[in-house]
């Protein structure tokens, strides 16, 4: 028989919708599976290693003697100083490279994102060599000297630093219409430096963040750069100290893992609220 009177088209329960329905009840489950799995593909070996890094005695003796060794704060803020660099670096490069690309070269932007590919082509290792042998002797002895060394290695990581940053920066210029805001701070009377610093630098807020946290987590974890440069970062200082105590490489591991998590919850944190606010102003 047809419907009732009074009911309407929604409460009709269909063939072809029960099947449908069935089937976003399987894929909602499916994907808690994976969610699941995920999870635990992700702490159980976290849970070995802390598990690993307690069995040392007396208890906490592997996370006490790391507070307690001088070289670990020397090592992790020598890394996080190399990483801050790199960033403000990395931003002067990456952020008027890829505004001028948006703005008023687009058909370069492949070339662009090519180039800064190249990290993931060339290993560190060749990277490092080919810094040591170009910087090695006058007009650019950066090696012989720590300043200059310390320089070398900033430089490597910026270079490093091109895929995250580049992509971050680009979605962050796609999410706002960079040619209108352009043209009315340019009827304003802005110049293009006021442009990049008040206009454009607060809309890409976030961006920035994701890819400067990427980048101080590439850096703090960067090994085989530091170790040719003989730089004293906290990554060598973990390798070192693997070979002398494991429990203790075991802790270290969970603390670079914790302010690498950290530095996630700062993007978080700093970046609520979304965009930056667009700022249009006048003078010159």
């Amino acid at each position: 028989m047809g419907a009732m009177i009074g009911e309407t088209p929604a409460e009709i329960e269909t063939p072809v919708a029960q099947p449908a329905r069935r089937r976003r009840g399987l894929g909602y489950v499916g994907w808690w599976l994976i969610f699941i799995a995920g999870i635990i593909y992700f702490f159980v070996p976290l849970y070995a290693t802390l598990d690993f890094s307690l069995r040392a005695k007396p208890f906490l003796a592997a996370y006490t003697a790391i507070v307690n060794d001088p070289q670990f704060f020397s090592t992790i803020a020598y890394s996080f100083v190399a990483g801050i660099l790199t960033i403000v670096v990395s931003i002067i490069i990456i952020v008027p490279t890829a505004f001028w690309v948006r703005l008023r070269y687009p058909r370069a932007r492949p070339w662009v994102e090519f180039i800064t590919l190249m990290p993931f082509v060339i290993p560190p290792v060749i990277l490092v060599f080919g810094l040591l042998n170009t910087y090695k002797s006058p007009p650019l002895p950066f090696t012989q000297s720590d300043m200059g060394s310390n320089a070398l290695l900033v430089f490597a990581y910026t270079v490093l630093s091109f895929p995250y940053m580049y992509r971050a920066v680009d979605n962050g210029l796609r999410s706002i219409d960079v040619r209108t805001l352009t043209e009315a701070s340019q009827s304003l009377g802005a110049g293009w430096l006021r442009i990049l610093l008040q206009v454009i630098l607060p809309n890409l807020r976030t961006a920035l963040l994701s890819g400067a946290f990427l980048t101080l987590a590439i850096v703090i974890g960067e090994f085989t750069i530091a170790t040719f440069l003989a730089r004293p970062v906290f990554a060598q200082y973990l390798s070192l100290v693997g070979d002398q105590n494991p429990y203790e490489q075991s802790a270290l591991a969970l603390v670079s893992f914790a302010i690498t998590w950290l530095a996630m919850i700062l993007i978080a944190v700093v970046g609520r609220g979304g965009r930056g606010r667009v700022s249009v102003t006048g003078g010159r």
